[in-house]
């Protein structure tokens, strides 16, 4: 059986010049600065202690000050967080398969979080059920991850809902992590950014939206005579309906929207999102999350210094 993990690395290392995978490292890296301390325990607060590392909501609780003990972390956990319900076996923007281009995706993570020697997990499921891989270091526990994404998207799979799996993620993860959501398009709502909020507080977390087929294309010469469906719902567009220019130009503004809502709704939240739409895309895809996520935490240290 072919690896996909070589397909992946011989993409990468073929469409990639080395400056660019040295770069890409470095956003990879940068993720990580700052932050190489991770929660212990709490213990009585003595002089000499910082007052920001008091937790207040635990002194209020004891009734004496207590201080949040940290120890140094070297080794990194990523958490690849996929959505492999049945929404993932339909076509890409590009005409590809989404599940090739999670895998490649998940793989590029993956391989970078290897190459920096940090462990990596996966959680992964569809609207009911959810499966959990601990994270682990090394290129054969990567492959594994991999297969069981490709294993897990099929077009007789259930649904998707990736609010499944943020809520496993609330509920039984421990741990600082690093999680890396790869889903599908979707239109948020007050239950997915209740869970985000929540997820952003315990951990850093990065978006990477696989863009959708377009069912009624603006362009009327990249039309079929194949009537379009959503494998979600299994709602179907004829052909000669989704050739008609006032349905096109519908679409296509509804598209926009949907577009401009999702991003509105991570620029609030403050996570860092990217979309991808082909797999000759996902290496700079992923550039462009990191950077994205490095921007962010700049932007967001400068305000609070400003405060």
């Amino acid at each position: 059986m072919p690896s996909l993990l070589r397909r992946v690395k011989s993409k990468m290392f073929i469409f990639a010049h080395r400056r660019t995978l040295t770069l890409l490292d470095g956003e990879y890296g940068s993720v990580f600065k700052g932050r190489s301390l991770d929660f212990d325990e709490l213990r009585s607060y003595v002089p000499g202690d910082e007052v920001r590392d008091i937790d207040w909501k635990a002194t209020a609780r004891h009734g004496s000050p207590l201080v949040k003990r940290y120890v140094a972390v070297r080794r990194h956990s990523v958490l690849l967080l996929v959505d492999t319900g049945r929404n993932m076996a339909a076509h890409a923007a590009s005409g590809e398969s989404k599940k090739e281009i999670a895998v490649d995706a998940a793989g590029v993570l993956g391989y970078l979080a290897c190459r920096h020697g940090d462990d990596v997990g996966l959680l992964h499921g569809s609207a009911v059920t959810s499966r959990y891989l601990p994270p682990q270091g090394g290129e054969e526990h990567l492959e594994r991850l991999l297969r069981e994404v490709e294993a897990g998207i099929s077009l007789g799979g259930p649904v998707s809902a990736i609010t499944e799996q943020l809520d496993y993620a609330l509920r039984f993860l421990k741990g600082r992590l690093l999680v890396v959501v790869l889903a599908d398009e979707f239109k948020p709502d007050h239950r997915t950014e209740t869970l985000l909020r929540r997820l952003r507080a315990r951990h850093e977390v990065l978006w990477l939206t696989i863009l959708d087929a377009e069912l009624a294309k603006e362009d009327p010469s990249a039309l079929t005579h194949e009537a379009s469906f959503d494998v979600g719902n299994g709602q179907r567009i004829p052909a000669p309906l989704a050739g008609n220019s006032v349905v096109r130009a519908a679409y296509a503004t509804a598209m926009r929207k949907r577009a401009e809502e999702r991003s509105a709704f991570f620029r609030r939240l403050g996570i860092a999102e990217q979309t991808v739409s082909a797999t000759g895309d996902v290496l700079p895809a992923v550039f462009a999350l990191l950077e994205k996520h490095r921007s962010g935490s700049k932007s967001a240290k400068s305000g609070n210094r400003a405060g």
